[in-house]
């Protein structure tokens, strides 16, 4: 991989992780992360349970967050960028 390619990944690392713990409920790591489809399912559950399942999303977010910011780099882009791991 090039340095081009472990840069970018180390920058959506870190913006992904802060978002997954600060706004876990309502999917934006994933959309950082490019995917797209669980960001929507996150948001959605959060919104269309009025919250209620904000909760659970916002476990779940969390939880991301700390694996992605605890992966190194090369872990990072293997298992999220290259490889497209959707879920923790």
């Amino acid at each position: 991989m090039s340095n081009i390619n472990r840069g970018d990944a180390s920058s959506k690392k870190i913006a992904a992780g802060i978002c997954a713990i600060l706004l876990g409920a309502l999917g934006i790591h994933k959309f950082i992360l490019g995917y797209t489809t669980e960001g929507v399912i996150m948001l959605l559950v959060t919104i269309l349970t009025f919250g209620f399942g904000g909760a659970i999303m916002g476990i779940v977010g969390l939880v991301e967050g700390i694996i992605y910011l605890t992966k190194t780099d090369e872990e990072f882009l293997n298992a999220y960028i290259i490889e497209k791991k959707g879920w923790f």
